[in-house]
This record gives C-alpha cells, sequence and structure tokens, in this order.
C-alpha cells in the first residue's frame, strides 16, 4: 500500500491543528488536502473524535490509509467507517470504572460496536454538559446515539470508553481516584472541553487505545517505517504519539507541555499550519 512518491507518513491530530478554532476545516486546507492526496503523499488522522464526527467534517476528503479514531481505540477504514483494530476493555475493568463512576453519582456515555454498528449509550442525562453533547449529537445525525435503560446490559458487546461530562469539582476526585488506583490498565484524559467551556471531560479507555500504540497499528498496516512518521498535535492526549514519532510538530496554539516535545513549532491552526508544512515538506 505504500505511495509510488514518498515513504514518508504524515498523521494529524484534528482539533486544534488540522481544524481551526470553531471544529471546521477551511476551504483552502481542505482543497490543498485533497491535492496532497491525490498526488500520493500519505496522510491519514489520529483524532479523540469518532469516525461518524472525522467523517463528517472531512467527508469528500480521499483518505486511503486508515484513520485513528477514539484516541486510538479503534483504527478505521475511512471510506467504509469498517473498524479495522478494535482496542477494547475487559469485562472487569469495564465493571471496575463503571463502579467508580456511579460511586462519584455520575453517568457516563459510553463508546461501543456492538457487533453490527457503533454505539454511544447513555442512561440519563445528569448534567448541563451532557446535555449539550447530546444535544450536538443528534444535530449532527450521530447514528450511534443510543439511550438504554441499563447500560451494564451493554457490557456484552465491544466496550472501548466511558465519557464523564460534569462539573469539575464532581469530575476531578473521580480522574484523581482512576489515576491512582487503574494506572496501569487506563488511559484517562481529563480536560475542559473547548466546545463547551465550564464543563470537564473524563474519557476513558483500555491502555491500549492510545494514539501512540495506534500510529504504529497504522504504520504496520501501511508498510511504511516509524523512521518515516510525521506527527502533529496540540495537546496533552499527543505527548505519546510526540514521544514515539521520529519527527513530532506542534502547533502554535499547542499547550507548553507538548510544544517541549516537539521537534519543531509551526504557525497557528487557524492559518492552516499544518497543511502548509505538509505540502512544502512534500516538496508540491
Amino acid at each position: 500500500m505504500t505511495s509510488e512518491n514518498s515513504t514518508t507518513i504524515y498523521i494529524s491530530d484534528m482539533d486544534g491543528t488540522l481544524l481551526r478554532n470553531d471544529g471546521t476545516i477551511s476551504a483552502f486546507a481542505r482543497q490543498k488536502l485533497t491535492d496532497l492526496l491525490d498526488a500520493g503523499v500519505n496522510i491519514t488522522i489520529a483524532s479523540a473524535r469518532s469516525a461518524v464526527s472525522i467523517r463528517q467534517i472531512l467527508a469528500g476528503i480521499p483518505f486511503r490509509l486508515p484513520v485513528i479514531e477514539i484516541n486510538g481505540a479503534f483504527v478505521t477504514d475511512f471510506t467504509t467507517g469498517e473498524h479495522l483494530i478494535i482496542n477494547e476493555m475487559s469485562k472487569p475493568i469495564l465493571q471496575e470504572v463503571f463502579s467508580a463512576i456511579k460511586d462519584h453519582r455520575n453517568l457516563p456515555f459510553v463508546t461501543a460496536f456492538d457487533g453490527k454498528q457503533d454505539r454511544l449509550y447513555y442512561e440519563r442525562i445528569t448534567s448541563e454538559g451532557m446535555q449539550l453533547y447530546h444535544d450536538d449529537r443528534k444535530l449532527n445525525k450521530d447514528t450511534r446515539l443510543t439511550r438504554i435503560a441499563d447500560i451494564e446490559g451493554a457490557f456484552a458487546g465491544h466496550i472501548v470508553g466511558f465519557t464523564v461530562i460534569n462539573t469539575y469539582e464532581k469530575v476531578k476526585p473521580l480522574a484523581d481516584q482512576l489515576k491512582a488506583s487503574l494506572a496501569s490498565r487506563l488511559e484517562t484524559h481529563f480536560f475542559e472541553n473547548p466546545y463547551s467551556p465550564g464543563w470537564w471531560w473524563l474519557t476513558i479507555h483500555d491502555k491500549q487505545a492510545c494514539k501512540s500504540i495506534a500510529m504504529k497499528e497504522v504504520v504496520d498496516y501501511a508498510g511504511f517505517k516509524l523512521e518515516n512518521l510525521v506527527v502533529f498535535g496540540d495537546n496533552l492526549n499527543d505527548v505519546k504519539m510526540f514521544k514515539a514519532a521520529a519527527r513530532s510538530i506542534a502547533v502554535q496554539n499547542a499547550s507548553d507541555e507538548i510544544k517541549s516535545h516537539a521537534t519543531e513549532i509551526i504557525g497557528p491552526n487557524e492559518e492552516d499550519s499544518v497543511i502548509k508544512y505538509i505540502e512544502k515538506d512534500a516538496g508540491l
């Protein structure tokens, strides 16, 4: 599958990196990305977003390589939506994490694959932050959204993650507990969502569901080598990816921690700096 034109593979984060601050891709970036892919440049995506969201935002762009979704929980064919790799949570860890979530008086969204289609399960909406996310998914006609009477009833399927959305005060103690007790078994990210300020998200996945692991899976799948990998990012969920790649490129608006692991810092996401960098680097 390796391109005849290049052995370099570029993997970019989306939010705050490839996309503008409003979560969209500019017309310039869309056209340039299409031109680069048509020219045989090897580019794909590694995002915390689902494939449903990735494919909506980047619809019509001719990606050939699999995309990394849900921070590495799935490696997915961009065109068909088929999951090539599923990094799911084990049944014992599911129960332990769900019990901890309930003990802290929260309820999660649960990202899953039921064997036929993707699901975004939930029992009840318990915070305004959850409602904002629910309404956004409904507005975007996300077919995963599924209300279920009992979340544990979904645990027979492939569960890849929990998302807890609430105030800082209600989520931080849970984040701290999971980090203290299950750090060796879980990949967690605790952050204030930039699209819904004031609402804090805790995403919880298996330790294998990590961008750094998934990018190696994509590189192997496509017949490339890690020494030819270039990654782009802006936030904490990109740190391990930055540490593992040969070249790690931070956008100017990236966090200080990401910049500390970067081999190069380019312009901000608002100026389509990732696309401009790839175009120049690829000699086009």
